[in-house]
């Protein structure tokens, strides 16, 4: 692999409130206030492990997270749950929410069946 150079820089801007990543931004401008690299230095001398090396699994293992989850649920449920909040963001009202809501929750309910004693 290529040794390439990052800059870790803070995120404070602002957003329309029906932003579709606006979730993903405020949780964003929370977490840069943080600095990571105490916690990697310190990883990095318990494990004699060197800080780029850490850092590049952190950042892989984040990205692929993604990818296992679905892997773990199968794409077919996946496409379900999308399509309940897809129909009731269509549908565009509270009580439409409400029932993709529970929905979602039995289609979880019947997930979490044979991890439940």
């Amino acid at each position: 692999m290529k040794p390439r150079q990052i800059i870790l820089e803070g995120y404070n801007d602002t957003w329309e409130a029906n932003d579709q990543h606006a979730n993903f931004k405020a949780e964003m401008a929370a977490y840069s206030r943080v600095d990571p690299m105490i916690s990697i230095d310190r990883m990095s001398l318990a494990t004699n492990i060197s800080v780029g090396s850490l850092t590049n699994y952190i950042l892989s293992k984040w990205a692929v997270s993604g990818s296992e989850g679905l892997l773990e649920i199968g794409p077919r449920v996946v496409n379900q749950m999308n399509n309940v909040i897809e129909k009731a963001e269509t549908i565009d009202d509270d009580l439409a929410r409400l029932h993709a809501y529970y929905v979602l929750s039995d289609i979880i309910s019947w997930l979490n069946y044979p991890l439940s004693k």
